[in-house]
């Protein structure tokens, strides 16, 4: 994936949660600890490590990855889907 974006856990829920905001009127919020859990429940794959030996998330695989768990994630904030 050269030329894509990747992310450690706490900049893909902030780039995750920005994508959510827009979606709710800025109510929703992606925590790190939901971008481990995505990635767990195989939603999102992991593309190597940073230097520290945290996974990478790739940008096109978060996008992915936040879209698949919107609906669900929107509906328990309750905010009704657009």
């Amino acid at each position: 994936m050269a030329g894509t974006p990747l992310y450690t856990a706490p900049e893909a829920a902030a780039q995750a949660t920005q994508w959510r905001r827009l979606m709710s009127a800025g109510a929703a919020e992606v925590k790190p600890a939901t971008i481990r859990k995505w990635a767990s429940r195989g939603h999102l794959a992991p593309h190597g490590l940073d230097d520290h030996d945290r996974p990478l998330y790739a940008h096109t695989d978060l996008a992915a990855a936040e879209l698949a768990t919107r609906a669900r994630a929107l509906r328990l904030a309750g905010i009704p889907e657009a």
